[in-house]
C-alpha cells in the first residue's frame, strides 16, 4: 500500500514533512465505492494528489480515510485526530479530540461521565464558535458543576488559546448515541441549533471568545444645520415638512367659534336636541347597560356641580380627580367639573385585587395633581378607606371624598362660563413607557380644536355611530369616549375594555350588530381578539357576525405601528367581511394627544421597508421588500387637519430634508399648553412646548414629540389634490439603547428573540449598567428554559452585532404590560434590579 498526507482544503497538494493533512491511502484492498451516492465516491475513493507544482503523484487514484495525521522518520504514520472534528476558529485550526482531552484531565470522574462529551462547533456571527456539552452525574450538586465549568474554560483556554463560545452539561444518558457507541456528535449539535438539548446548566462566554464585532460606531463631529440645508437643496430634496388639511379654509368656522367651549356645546344640544342619544354603553353579554341622552347627560352633570359646590365646598379651578369605572359615570362627572369650574383629572380605579401594584398609582396622580377632592361610587371609595388599602398606602392622607350615588337633587344656579378660552380644561395624566407620570394640561380652545380636528378627519355628525373599545383615561381614548360625542352629536358606543375579558367577541359582535363604519380600539384589544377568537370565525360567522360595514378601524397608538398584529387581525377577519383596507394606526404621544389618524377619506397607509443596520446610525435607507436586515415601516394615519408636523435634528435642531431620520416636532392648536408636572425628570422637558428650529423658520413654535421618524412624499395624491406625504414612526428616544455608539429601538431586538424558539411567548430588552439584559417568557416546559440562552444569544449577535449580557428566563404574563398594551420595560428593570422577578433561570454570560 502507498500512503500520503494532503492539505485538508481545496486541491489535494501534498504535506511538508512536519505539516498535519489527510491521510490517503492508495491499495488493493480498500473500498471501491460508496452504493448509490456519485459525487461522495469521487472526492473520497478518487484523489489524486499532486505535488507543489501540480503534477499527480501517481497514476492509480488514493482513498481519503478522513484521520488527520502525518510520516514521521522511519515511514511510521501517525494519526492525530479525525477530519470531522476539525474546527476552524478565527483561522486557527482546533481538534475535537483534544479539547475533548483537556476537559476530561480536570478531575473528571467525580462530576461528569467519561466517554459521553460531545465537542463541535456552530457559525454565529461569521466565525466558528466552540461548544462543548457533557452529561452530568446525578449526584453532583449545581455549585460542583459550575466549579468544573470555569475550571474547563480555564484549561482550554490555557493549553488550546481558544475560548469556549457555550458549556452545556445534560442529565446522564439524555445524549444521542451514535450506532457504534459513543456521542452522535452531528445530531447534538443538530439539538443544541434546535434548542432541543435541554440542558441542567449552562454557561455562555460570548464576551470573551467573540472578537469579531465590527468596531463601535465614532460619532463625527455634526454637520451644522445650514449646511444640512444648503446639502438637500443641491441634492434636490425638499425640507421635510407636512400638514394636515387647513382648518382656516373650512366651512364649519362659524360652528367651530361657537363651539369654543364644550359645557357651552352640551347646554346647546341639551335644548336644541334633547332626547338625541350620545353614549350606549355595552355589559360583557352585549346588552346595553346604560345611555344617556343629551339632556340626561346634562342633568347629571349639574347634579355633580351642585354636589362639588354644596357637599365638597369647592371653589372654581380646583382640581377633581374622578376615579370611575369605564362608564357613563366617568363622562357626566367630567362635564359636571367644567359646569362647577373645576378642573378633572380621569383616574383609572385601583384593581380591587391587586391593590398593592395599583393604589399606590391612584395615590400618586392624586397627589401629583394637587386634587382637592376625589369623585367616585360607593363601592370604589370603600375600597379606598379599606384596610387592605392600608397596607399599600396612607389612607389618612385622601382629600374629600364624594361618591356620586346619592346626588342632591338641585337645580344649579349658574354654569361657570370660563373668562378666556386659554384657560384650563382638563388635566391628562399617563405613565409612560419609561415609568415617568407626566400631566399635561388641556385648554379649552385645545380641546375643541382636538374635537373639531377629529371631527373632520372621520366626517362625524349627529346621525353617525362609532364604537369605541379602549380604556377612556388618558389621550386620545380619553378624547373619544368623553369628548367627541358632545362636540360633533354622534353616538357613541362603549365597549370597555375589561368586559372582554369574559366575553371575547363583544366588540366585534357590537361593530357588527349597529353596522359600525368607524371604530378605535387598543394593541391589547386587538391581540385578545387575535390570540381568542383565532379558531372561531366560522362560529362567530354563522351567529351572523358580519364586519364589511367597517370602513376604518383604528388602534390608538403612541408607538410604532405594530405591522405583525394589524396585518394578522386583518387576515384573521378577512372571512367576517372585514376590508383588507379597513385597519390602521392612530398617533400621538404627550405633547399632543391626536397627531395622525386615518379618518375616511385619503390614500390608504402605505408601507415601506428601510435597512435596520442604517437606523442604527440614524440613517433612513429604503429598501425592498425581503431584503436581508429590512423591516416594514406601515404609516401612522393621515395628519390631522390643522397639525403642521417638521423633521428636526436631535441635536442641532435644525429641519431634515425628506427621508431622513430626525425627531418628529408638531404645531397644532389642539398641543397641550404644557406639563402640569413630570413626576421624574423636569429638567428634560422644559423645551418640550415652546421649541424653536435653530435655522430656517426661527418662528414657529413647535412641540417636541420625543420620538423619531421621518416624512416621505408619496406619489398618491390626497384629499385636497396635492402630493400625499406620509409620516413613519420608528420609536421613542426615552427607550432607545446607545450601545457601541449605536442608537437600538428595543422592540427590534426582541422581535429577533420572539423568532428564536417556538416556546418564547414574550420578550423585552433594557440596558444594566453596559450589559444588554433580555427577559424571555417560556411558554413550555421549564426543562426547555436552558435551551433559551444560547439560542437568544447567538440570534442577537447575527442580527444586532450585540453580546447579550443576562438571559433571564420567567413565567408568562411576568413582562408588565400597560392599558394601552405596551411593556413597561422600565418598570421590569426596576423589579430585576430589586431581585422580585421570581425568574425560572438566569443566565450571566461571561
Amino acid at each position: 500500500a502507498n500512503v500520503c498526507v494532503v492539505k485538508v482544503d481545496g486541491t489535494p497538494y501534498l504535506c511538508k514533512v512536519d505539516e498535519v493533512g489527510e491521510i490517503c491511502v492508495n491499495s488493493g484492498a480498500t473500498g471501491m465505492a460508496y452504493f448509490g451516492l456519485l459525487g461522495i465516491t469521487k472526492n473520497v475513493f478518487e484523489a489524486f494528489p499532486v505535488t507543489a507544482a501540480g503534477v499527480p503523484v501517481s497514476d492509480q487514484p488514493f482513498t481519503r480515510t478522513g484521520l488527520l495525521g502525518f510520516v514521521g522518520p522511519d515511514y511510521l504514520v501517525f494519526v492525530v485526530g479525525k477530519l470531522d472534528g476539525l474546527m476552524t476558529v478565527s483561522g486557527r485550526r482546533h481538534n475535537a479530540d483534544d479539547v475533548v482531552a483537556t476537559a476530561l484531565a480536570v478531575e473528571p470522574m467525580k462530576f461528569v461521565y467519561r466517554g459521553r462529551i460531545a465537542v463541535f462547533s456552530v457559525t454565529v456571527l461569521h466565525d466558528d464558535r466552540i461548544v462543548l456539552v457533557a452529561e452530568q452525574r446525578p449526584d453532583a450538586s449545581e455549585e460542583d458543576s459550575f466549579q468544573w465549568m470555569s475550571r474547563v474554560l480555564q484549561a482550554i483556554d490555557s493549553i488550546h488559546q481558544v475560548g469556549v463560545y457555550c458549556l452545556a452539561l445534560v442529565p446522564a444518558n439524555t445524549l444521542p448515541k451514535a450506532p457504534l457507541g459513543g456521542i452522535h456528535i452531528s445530531e447534538t449539535k443538530q439539538r443544541f441549533l434546535d434548542g432541543a438539548l435541554h440542558p441542567c446548566n449552562v454557561l455562555m462566554c460570548p464576551h470573551t471568545c467573540v472578537t469579531n464585532l465590527p468596531k463601535p460606531r465614532q460619532k463625527q463631529p455634526d454637520v451644522g444645520p445650514a449646511s444640512m440645508i444648503v446639502g438637500n437643496l443641491v441634492a434636490g430634496k425638499r425640507i421635510a415638512q407636512a400638514s394636515g388639511r387647513d382648518v382656516t379654509q373650512l366651512e364649519d368656522n362659524d360652528q367651530a367659534r361657537k363651539f369654543l367651549y364644550l359645557a357651552d356645546v352640551l347646554q346647546w344640544r341639551a335644548q336644541t336636541t334633547p332626547d338625541h342619544s350620545l353614549f350606549l354603553l355595552l355589559n360583557s353579554k352585549g346588552t346595553v347597560a346604560s345611555t344617556a341622552s343629551c339632556i340626561q347627560l346634562h342633568k347629571r352633570a349639574e347634579r355633580v356641580a351642585v354636589a362639588l359646590m354644596e357637599k365638597g365646598r369647592l371653589n372654581v379651578g380646583d382640581h377633581v380627580a374622578l376615579v370611575f369605572p369605564p362608564g357613563v359615570d366617568l363622562i357626566s362627572t367630567f362635564y359636571g367639573c367644567l359646569y362647577a369650574g373645576c378642573i378633572p383629572i380621569t383616574v383609572r380605579p385601583p384593581h380591587p385585587q391587586n391593590l398593592a401594584t395599583t393604589l399606590p398609582t391612584v395615590k400618586m396622580i392624586v397627589e401629583v395633581s394637587k386634587s382637592a377632592c376625589i369623585l367616585t361610587t360607593q363601592a370604589i371609595m370603600k375600597l379606598l378607606k379599606s384596610k387592605e388599602a392600608a397596607t399599600a398606602v396612607d389612607i389618612k392622607t385622601w382629600p374629600t371624598i364624594l361618591d356620586t350615588d346619592e346626588m342632591p337633587k338641585k337645580k344649579l344656579a349658574t354654569i361657570f362660563r370660563p373668562t378666556s378660552p386659554e384657560m384650563l380644561a382638563y388635566l391628562d395624566f399617563s405613565v409612560s413607557t419609561t415609568g415617568i407620570l407626566a400631566g399635561v394640561k388641556m385648554s379649552h380652545a385645545a380641546t375643541s380644536a382636538l374635537c373639531r380636528s377629529i371631527k373632520l378627519q372621520c366626517e362625524l355628525y349627529p346621525s353617525r355611530q362609532i364604537a369605541i373599545c379602549i380604556d377612556p383615561y388618558c389621550g386620545l381614548g380619553f378624547a373619544l369616549w368623553c369628548l367627541c360625542s358632545v362636540y360633533s352629536g354622534h353616538q357613541s358606543i362603549l365597549v370597555p375594555p375589561l368586559e372582554l375579558e369574559s366575553n371575547v367577541s363583544l366588540w366585534l359582535s357590537a361593530v357588527s350588530q349597529y353596522k359600525v363604519r368607524v371604530t378605535f380600539c387598543s394593541y391589547s384589544v386587538m391581540e385578545m381578539c387575535t390570540k381568542g377568537l383565532g379558531t372561531q370565525t366560522d362560529i362567530l360567522r354563522m351567529k351572523g357576525v358580519n364586519l364589511s360595514c367597517v370602513r376604518t378601524c383604528m388602534v390608538v397608538a403612541e408607538e410604532r405601528p405594530r405591522i405583525t398584529l394589524t396585518q394578522s387581525f386583518s387576515k384573521l377577519f378577512k372571512d367576517l367581511g372585514l376590508s383588507a383596507r379597513a385597519v390602521s394606526t392612530t398617533f400621538g404621544c404627550r405633547v399632543n394627544i391626536a397627531i395622525c389618524l386615518q379618518g375616511t377619506a385619503g390614500p390608504d397607509p402605505t408601507t415601506v421597508y428601510v435597512d435596520m443596520r442604517a437606523l442604527r446610525h440614524d440613517r433612513v435607507r429604503l429598501v425592498e421588500r425581503g431584503s436581508p436586515h429590512s423591516l416594514p415601516l406601515m404609516e401612522s394615519g393621515k395628519i390631522l387637519p390643522g397639525v403642521k408636523v417638521i423633521i428636526a435634528h436631535t441635536e442641532t435642531k435644525g429641519p431634515l430634508g425628506d427621508s431622513h431620520l430626525g425627531e418628529i416636532w408638531v404645531s397644532s392648536p389642539h398641543n397641550a399648553t404644557g406639563y402640569y408636572t413630570v413626576y421624574g425628570e423636569e429638567a428634560l422637558h422644559a423645551d418640550h412646548f415652546t421649541a424653536r428650529l435653530s435655522f430656517g423658520d426661527t418662528q414657529t413654535l413647535w412641540a417636541r414629540t420625543g420620538y423619531l421618524g421621518f416624512l416621505r412624499r408619496t406619489e398618491l395624491t390626497d384629499a385636497s389634490g396635492e402630493r400625499h406625504d406620509a409620516l413613519y414612526v420608528v420609536g421613542s428616544l426615552d427607550e432607545t439603547l446607545e450601545l457601541r455608539g449605536m442608537r437600538y429601538h428595543p422592540i427590534d431586538i426582541e422581535t429577533s428573540v420572539i423568532r428564536a424558539h417556538k416556546s418564547i411567548a414574550e420578550c423585552a430588552v433594557f440596558t444594566w449598567t453596559n450589559l444588554l439584559v433580555v427577559v424571555v417568557e417560556l411558554e413550555g416546559s421549564e426543562q426547555e428554559a436552558l435551551d433559551l440562552v444560547a439560542l437568544v444569544t447567538n440570534v442577537v449577535l447575527e442580527e444586532h452585532y450585540l453580546i447579550v449580557g443576562v438571559v433571564v428566563i420567567v413565567d408568562p404574563g411576568v413582562i408588565p404590560i400597560n392599558s394601552r398594551g405596551e411593556k413597561q420595560r422600565m418598570h421590569l428593570r426596576d423589579v430585576f434590579l430589586a431581585d422580585q422577578l421570581d425568574p425560572i433561570y438566569v443566565a450571566y454570560n461571561m
